[in-house]
């Protein structure tokens, strides 16, 4: 199966063919080369991704990586950023061996066409001069003939006729003659012209064309080949990757079976957790024994012997404010008062290993000064010793001003630490009391009526948090602009609130409601322009879809 015998007249056809093959390659080429574009736009826009949920440094975003899910997620983010990469080195490695392969390649092959039917417009050419001359000596060959024949014909009619002289005929033969030996030249010139044309087609058709179309045949097969090479190595550069692609994806999986709710459950609570326990029982107070009744800190006095129960706010100790308490507005204090005790504990123990971790970096720093020191003492071309004096009295200072930081905040920790009460421990309950004859006695009898929760339940243990704090609500309520009314509600207990930011309630009053319970088991309440605090929610029961119309009044 040769284009040489097969095909010896198609020149034309195979002109076009060949060009349309190296149109189907440069087609291939571009395929491959938007196929790059698109891996490295698409590595780009998984980098972006990647970048776009990646925590921002020193911000709320870092904290919660410590959640195994999290970290999950930004294993998922980087391994991500590995796949991206992959997708680059596929566009890398297509655009190296393909693209510019081929691109070289088509050039070589266009030159290599263009020489060999170059080649074969030549062949034909010349054998289209050949074909020519021969014609043109055929023509003549022709046309002495038809001479010599008119020479021969006109010799024998002057040589028939009587009346001619013999010069005259003479003549005629000799004209004959040269005409038949000008035929006889043309006919020899003829017969090699033909016979050397005859040879020039053979090796034209048997030779010449049959070994250009050869070429151009292997031309286009190997372009051929040569598509089928960069298809394989157009697979080939994807198989490689995959297994890259596949740890990642590994990766991903590993991060995600990693995740333990458990664990994430348990920094919950070490994020959340106040440290308070739980409030006790609420003792039973006899009032079936009126003359043996003392005035008890939580009830109410009838100081005014008119039967109208007059509220008095008694000065002990206020209970925990934590339920309610807002964070201030100004800065943190330094010892972190304003968290719970669980919470600063945690908080304290961390500036103390922050400050531990600055002492020992000051206290490498000084080790190798002091090396270096030692170092110039026993070779004083390499530099002054008392040059480093000033350094390392500096690094000292500053070691001593970082223990003195640390000693400030462990004394605050082991404050904290000391203070926090035992789990499983009998916590003693007590609520804000009415100012009694003398303080609290023995008997302290709770208020009228009290929550089944004692959600306003204060101990006496945090009294002196307490009044850390208490400033901090005067600030921040003397600041706030009045809130509007939401709605009313009524008192369904009787509740004296002594601590600050609470407010005192008698059962069935009803009240105007400005601030919904947050969760946190409160509920802000407005008596008049002048008077509002938190209650328990439990105490009240709000009617938030009516406005809040009316004084106070009693039920």
């Amino acid at each position: 199966m040769s284009w040489g015998t097969e095909l010896w007249d198609q020149f034309d056809n195979l002109e076009k063919h060949t060009q349309w093959g190296i149109d189907i390659l440069e087609k291939y080429i571009k395929f491959v080369k938007e196929r790059t574009e698109i891996e490295l736009s698409y590595a780009k826009q998984l980098r972006n991704l990647s970048k776009k949920y990646q925590p921002k440094k020193n911000s709320k975003e870092e904290e919660e990586y410590k959640y195994t899910s999290c970290r999950a997620f930004l294993s998922t983010l980087n391994e991500m950023n590995d796949y991206a990469g992959q997708h680059e080195v596929i566009s890398e490695n297509m655009t190296a061996q393909i693209t510019v392969d081929l691109a070289r390649y088509v050039q070589e092959l266009k030159q290599e066409r263009k020489s060999n039917f170059h080649d074969g417009r030549k062949a034909q050419q010349h054998i289209e001069t050949c074909w020519k001359q021969l014609e043109s000596s055929k023509r003549r060959f022709e046309r002495d003939c038809k001479e010599a024949d008119r020479a021969q014909q006109y010799f024998e009619k002057m040589d028939a006729d009587i009346n001619v002289t013999k010069a005259d005929v003479e003549k005629a033969r000799q004209q004959a003659q040269i005409r038949h030996q000008m035929a006889e030249d043309s006919k020899a010139d003829y017969s090699s012209i033909l016979q050397k044309f005859n040879q020039e087609q053979h090796e034209y058709y048997h030779t010449h064309i049959p070994s250009i179309f050869q070429k151009i045949q292997e031309m286009e097969e190997r372009r051929i080949v040569r598509i089928g090479e960069s298809m394989k190595t157009y697979a080939e550069v994807d198989r490689q990757v995959i297994p890259i692609i596949g740890k990642c994806l590994d990766g991903i999986v590993k991060a995600a079976e990693a995740i333990d709710q458990k664990n994430d459950s348990q920094l919950v609570i070490e994020a959340y957790k106040s440290g308070f326990e739980p409030p006790g029982d609420i003792e039973f107070e006899d009032y079936t024994q009126p003359m043996k009744r003392t005035v008890s800190d939580n009830s109410l006095s009838n100081s005014r012997g008119d039967g109208k129960p007059e509220l008095k706010f008694g000065g002990k100790s206020k209970g925990k404010l934590w339920p309610f308490i807002k964070k201030n507005k100004g800065a943190t204090p330094e010892d972190f008062s304003n968290l719970p005790p669980e919470q600063r504990r945690k908080k304290l123990q961390q500036k103390v290993d922050e400050l531990n971790k600055e002492m020992q970096k000051e206290a490498d720093q000084r080790d190798a000064i002091t090396k270096m020191k030692d170092v110039y003492l026993k070779n004083p071309q390499m530099g002054d010793p008392a040059s480093l004096d000033h350094k390392l009295t500096e690094v000292s200072q500053n070691i001593d001003k970082l223990r003195l930081e640390a000693q400030k905040f462990e004394a605050w920790l082991a404050e904290v630490e000391g203070r926090l009460p035992v789990r499983g421990e009998q916590t003693r309950r007590q609520s804000g009391m009415y100012d009694g004859q003398g303080g609290p006695t023995g008997n302290s009898c709770a208020q009228d009526r009290e929550s089944p929760d004692g959600s306003y339940t204060e101990e006496r243990s945090q009294e002196n948090e307490v009044k850390v704090l208490a400033a901090d609500f005067d600030d921040e309520f003397d600041d706030e602009e009045p809130l509007p009314a939401i709605g009313t509600c009524k008192a369904l207990y009787t509740f004296e609130g002594q601590n600050e930011g609470t407010i005192s309630v008698l059962e069935g009053e009803i009240l105007y409601v400005i601030e919904e319970d947050k969760g946190d088991g409160w509920t802000r309440i407005r008596r008049n322009e002048d008077e509002e605090g938190y209650v328990p929610t439990s105490y009240v029961e709000v009617y938030l879809d009516k406005n809040a119309k009316g004084a106070k009044t009693y039920i």
